[in-house]
C-alpha cells in the first residue's frame, strides 16, 4: 500500500517493476499493470448492458461514429484495476514507464483514460533498464505521444474489422470456426505458395564424378567440372516444372552409363595440375540484432521458436540484461560501441578490434520501434558466464553478446585456393580455403538456412601444388543425384520473407507464426512449416474472391499507412473510412461478392498434381477424396500426416482402393472369431478387431507402421499388430498394470501415466518381460527434450493430476498433468525447490494460472 504523496511508477510486468525499482529513489512505488488493462470486447458477455442493443456492439467499434472503439476491462484485469485505482488516488505524481513502442504508448494512454488522474502525469521512456538509463528517463520526461496511440488503435481497429468481416464468411463457405486475419492470411499464403511450388515440381536425375587423388602422399578430392570445354550439368540447370535441362546445348549431362564409362576412361589417363590460383578475401560481421534477425538466429542456432525467442528476450530485458527487444534499428549507441571495444581488447587482444568504429543504419522503411539494436545493456557488458543465467536465457544472452562483440571486431581474412586438374578432355577442380586471421569469426558466425552456405566459414586445406605437377589416382567416386523441390519454410526463413515483403512488424512475426499453427492452418514437422488442407482452402477462397486483401503489396502499404499515422503524416479517421467504407473498401468488397461464393467450390481444393476425375475436399472431419466412377462416387479420408505436396496419384489410388473395398475383413482372429479390418483414419492406416457397435464402441485397434502398408499387410501381420498393447503384469509397488505398446513415435512401456520409450535395438515390444520393464521404469526419467526427474510429488489433491519437477535443458520446471510450468528465477535454485512440500508446489501451480 502506497503512502499519501508518493511517486508512483507504472510498468507492464512484475519482473520489470522489480528491476526498475533498484534504480529509483527509495520513496518511489513501482507497480505492474500486467499489460493492457482495457481492450475491445472478446465475447458478447463482455459488452456493457447499455450497448448490447446497438447493432455494432459485438464488433466493438461504432463505425458510424468515426470508428469509435468500445473499450472494456476484461474480467481477468478487474483486481489489477481496483488495486491501481487505490494507488493512483494516493499518488502525488505518476510516471508511466511502459515500453517505448506503440503498444507501450497505448498501455499508458489507456491508464490515463480509465483513471483520469488529477495529479501530474509524466511519460518516461528508456530502451534498457540500467541506472543511467532510468536516471536519464526521469530527467527527460514527456507527454504521451498521441500519434503513436492513434497508430496502435488504428491497427487494432483494422485487425478487428478485417477479422470480424471476413471470418464469418469463411465459416459459411468452408467450415465453422475458421478465420482470416490481416497479417495472418498473407503469412499463410506464403507457406501455401511454397507448398504449391513443391506440388508442380518435377524431379530430375543426374550424376557427378569426383576423383580421390594422391598429391605427394596427401589426399586431394576434385570434382569433374568440364568435358571437352562444356560445363557439367548440376541441379540448378534443370527446370523445376519439367525436370528437363533449361539450356541442354550449354551443358554436358552425365547419366549412370556415362558416369561409369567416364570413370573407367579416367583410370587409364594421366592427371596433371594445369593451374593453382590463390586469392585473399575479407568478410565483415553481420549487423547487430534487430527483432527479425534475433528470431531467425534463435531458431537456427538454438532451435527456439519465434515466440519462445521473444518471450526469453523479454525476460532478459526486464531483468536489465539487454536493450529493448522490439526494434527495427541496428544502430548502436556510442556507449555500446565503447563497451564492446573495451570487452574485445580485454578478451581477444587489440589486434581483434576493427580499424574503425562500425555503425549501422536501418534498411527497413518506416522503422518505428525502439531506436537501438538489441545488445547487452549498460556501459559495461556482462560476460555470459557472469550474468547469473542458466538454460535458454543464458543461451540467448550469449548469442546477443557474441553478435554485438563481433560488430566491432576486425574483418576475417581468408585465402581461397582453386586447383585446376586435367585428364585428357576432362577438367577437374579442387577448391579450398584457410583462415589467415579469424577476426570476428572468433566470436560469432552467422547461421544459414542453406546447408551449402553454412560451410563457407569452414577451412578446407589443400596440399601445396604447382602447375605441371603429376597426381596419382586413389579412387573414382561417381555419385547419383536428384534435384530437390523448393525447401519448405522454417520459422527462421518465414520471418525473413515476412520482413522482406513488409508484412507485419517485428512485434507481430511471432504471433503470425503461432496463430497459423493454433488455427490448424499449418503444422510443424521437424523445423518445416507445412500447410494443412484446410489452410490451403482458406487461401484459395481469399485469392479467388479477395485477392487484394492477401496481396503482399496491399498489406505492406497498409503497414506504411500505420507508420504515417504514427508520424502524424496521415489522419487515422480518413484512413479507416477509406479502408472499410470506401468504394473498394473491405465492407463493399465483401458485401458485393459474398452471395456469389459457392460453398461446395470453396471446399474443393485445386491441387495441380491431381487428375480432374478426383476431387480433394475439406470437411468437418478433415480432408477427403471423391472419385467419380460413372454415376457413383467413392469417398476416402486423407490422413493428416500426408502433406498436400506429397499427395500423389499412387497415394490416392491406395486410399480409394481401401475405401472401395469398404470394411472388408482381411481375415478372422482365431481366438475371438471376430473379423479383422484394415482401415484409414486421420493419422493413417490401422487394423481393427471386430466392428464398432453400441455394445463395443471402442474395438481394439493398432496402427499400421512401416515397413508395412495396407497393400502388403497380411492376416499374420495384423494379428501381430493387435497383440498390442501387451499387459506385462502389475507393478509390485503400486499394484497397477504395466503395458507395452507402439505409438506414433515408436514403441514404449507405460505404468500409471509414466511413459518410457523403448530402444528398438535393445528391446522388442512383443517380447519384453515385466522384470525388464520394471528395470527401465526404475531409471531416472529422461524426456524427449532431455529433461530428467528432479523431484516427484503426490497427485494434485483436487484434480488428481500428476505433479513432477524436471531438470531440463533450460533449468527446473513443473510438469502438471500435460502442462509444463516454468519456475521463476527467484525460486529456481535447488536449495529452494528441495524445501518444497505438496502444499508449496500446488500453491505455485495455482499462482501460475495453469491449474
Amino acid at each position: 500500500m502506497a503512502k499519501k504523496g508518493t511517486s508512483l511508477v507504472i510498468v507492464e510486468s512484475p519482473t520489470k517493476a522489480k528491476t526498475i525499482k533498484k534504480f529509483l529513489p527509495k520513496d518511489f512505488v513501482v507497480v505492474a499493470s500486467m499489460g493492457h488493462i482495457r481492450d475491445l470486447p472478446q465475447t458478447a458477455a463482455d459488452v456493457p448492458a447499455k450497448y448490447k442493443k446497438e447493432d455494432w456492439s459485438r464488433l466493438g467499434i461504432n463505425v458510424k461514429k468515426n470508428f469509435e472503439p468500445l473499450y472494456v476491462v476484461p474480467k481477468s484485469k478487474k483486481k489489477v484495476v481496483t488495486s491501481l485505482k487505490k494507488l493512483i488516488k494516493d499518488a502525488e505524481i505518476i510516471y508511466l514507464a511502459t515500453d517505448e513502442d506503440r503498444e507501450g504508448e497505448s498501455i499508458s494512454w489507456h491508464l490515463l483514460e480509465l483513471f483520469n488522474p488529477k495529479v501530474p502525469i509524466k511519460r518516461m521512456v528508456f530502451h534498457e533498464i540500467t541506472k543511467k538509463a532510468i536516471t536519464d528517463a526521469l530527467e527527460k520526461v514527456r507527454e504521451v505521444d498521441q500519434n503513436l496511440v492513434k497508430a496502435q488503435e488504428t491497427r487494432r481497429i483494422v485487425d478487428r474489422l478485417y477479422g470480424y468481416t471476413l471470418s464469418p464468411l469463411v465459416w459459411k463457405k468452408i467450415a465453422y470456426g475458421l478465420s482470416a486475419g490481416r497479417v495472418q492470411s498473407p503469412g499463410l499464403k506464403m507457406i501455401v505458395e511454397r507448398e504449391k511450388e513443391r506440388m508442380v515440381f518435377v524431379k530430375a536425375g543426374y550424376w557427378s564424378i569426383k576423383a580421390d587423388l594422391d598429391a605427394k602422399k596427401k589426399p586431394l578430392e576434385a570434382r569433374l567440372t568440364k568435358v571437352d570445354g562444356q560445363r557439367v550439368a548440376i541441379g540448378k540447370d534443370f527446370d523445376q516444372l519439367t525436370g528437363k535441362l533449361i539450356k541442354p546445348k550449354d551443358v554436358f549431362l552425365i547419366d549412370e552409363k556415362k558416369a561409369k564409362d567416364i570413370s573407367s576412361e579416367l583410370k587409364k589417363g594421366t592427371w596433371t595440375v594445369t593451374s593453382v590460383d590463390e586469392r585473399d578475401t575479407y568478410s565483415n560481421p553481420a549487423k547487430p540484432f534487430i527483432t527479425s534477425s534475433l528470431q531467425q538466429e534463435g531458431n537456427r542456432k538454438l532451435g527456439m521458436s519465434a515466440r519462445e525467442t521473444m518471450r526469453t528476450a523479454q525476460k532478459l530485458y526486464e531483468n536489465g540484461l539487454i536493450t529493448y527487444m522490439r526494434t527495427d534499428s541496428p544502430n548502436l549507441s556510442k556507449e555500446a560501441i565503447n563497451a564492446a571495444r573495451v570487452c574485445i581488447e580485454d578478451l581477444y587482444g587489440k589486434e581483434f578490434l576493427s580499424e574503425e568504429v562500425r555503425q549501422y543504419k536501418a534498411k527497413t522503411k518506416g522503422a518505428q520501434e525502439a531506436h537501438e539494436a538489441i545488445r547487452p545493456s549498460g556501459s559495461e557488458f556482462k560476460h555470459p558466464d557472469k550474468a547469473g543465467l542458466v538454460g535458454k536465457e543464458k543461451a540467448l544472452y550469449e548469442l546477443i553478446w557474441k553478435r554485438t562483440m563481433a560488430t566491432q571486431m576486425a574483418k576475417a581474412h581468408k585465402r581461397s585456393m582453386s586447383i585446376k586438374i586435367e585428364n585428357g578432355k576432362y577438367n577437374f577442380t579442387a577448391n579450398g580455403s584457410r583462415i589467415i586471421f579469424p577476426g570476428f569469426l572468433r566470436a560469432y558466425v552467422e547461421g544459414s538456412d542453406d546447408p551449402d552456405k553454412a560451410l563457407d566459414d569452414k577451412e578446407v586445406i589443400l596440399p601445396e601444388l604447382k602447375a605441371k605437377d603429376k597426381l596419382g589416382l586413389n579412387e573414382m567416386l561417381p555419385n547419383a543425384h536428384e534435384t530437390k523441390p523448393p525447401a519448405r519454410f522454417t520459422e527462421a526463413s518465414i520471418v525473413q520473407r515476412l520482413e522482406k515483403e513488409g508484412i507485419g512488424r517485428p512485434s507481430t512475426y511471432a504471433s503470425i507464426i503461432s496463430t497459423v499453427q493454433d488455427r490448424g492452418y499449418v503444422r510443424k514437422e521437424g523445423s518445416q512449416l507445412i500447410p494443412t488442407y484446410t489452410g490451403i482452402a482458406v487461401i484459395q477462397l481469399l485469392e479467388d474472391h479477395f485477392s487484394d486483401l492477401v496481396d503482399y503489396g496491399y498489406t505492406s502499404k497498409l503497414e506504411e499507412s500505420l507508420d504515417e499515422i504514427a508520424e502524424g503524416k496521415q489522419d487515422h479517421i480518413k484512413y479507416l473510412k477509406s479502408f472499410y467504407l470506401g468504394k473498394k473498401g473491405l465492407k463493399e468488397v465483401v458485401d458485393s461478392k459474398e452471395k456469389g461464393i459457392k460453398p461446395d467450390l470453396s471446399r474443393t481444393l485445386r491441387l495441380p498434381q491431381i487428375k480432374d476425375v478426383i476431387d480433394i475436399k475439406v470437411g468437418r472431419y478433415g480432408p477427403y477424396i471423391i472419385q467419380k466412377i460413372g454415376d457413383e462416387e467413392v469417398h476416402a479420408s486423407i490422413p493428416e500426416i500426408v502433406a498436400p505436396a506429397d499427395l500423389r496419384p499412387e497415394n490416392i489410388d491406395e486410399l480409394i482402393e481401401l475405401s472401395k473395398k469398404g470394411p472388408e475383413p482381411i481375415g478372422v482372429d482365431p481366438k475371438t472369431k471376430e473379423n479383422i479390418y484394415c482401415l484409414t483414419g486421420r493419422y493413417g492406416a490401422y487394423v481393427q478387431l471386430g466392428e464398432k457397435t453400441d455394445d463395443n464402441p471402442k474395438p481394439r485397434r493398432a496402427s499400421v507402421t512401416a515397413p508395412l502398408t495396407p497393400q502388403t499387410l497380411t492376416l499374420q501381420d495384423a494379428l501381430k499388430l493387435l497383440e498390442l498393447p501387451r499387459d506385462l503384469g502389475n507393478h509390485p509397488d503400486t499394484g497397477k498394470p504395466v503395458q507395452a505398446n507402439k505409438g506414433r513415435f515408436g514403441p514404449y512401456i507405460v505404468h500409471d501415466g509414466d511413459f518410457r520409450n523403448l530402444k528398438a535395438a535393445l528391446y522388442d515390444v512383443y517380447t519384453i518381460k515385466l522384470d525388464e520393464a520394471l528395470a527401465i521404469l526404475s531409471e531416472p526419467k529422461v524426456s524427449s527434450r532431455g529433461a530428467s526427474i528432479y523431484k516427484e510429488f503426490k497427485r494434485h489433491t483436487e484434480t488428481n493430476k500428476k505433479i513432477t519437477i524436471y531438470d531440463g535443458k533450460y533449468g527446473l520446471f513443473v510438469k502438471y498433468g500435460t502442462k509444463n510450468i516454468g519456475i521463476t528465477d527467484d525460486k529456481r535454485k535447488p536449495e529452494v525447490i528441495d524445501k518444497w512440500k505438496q502444499k508449496d508446489v500446488e500453491a505455485y501451480i495455482k499462482a501460475s494460472g495453469k491449474a
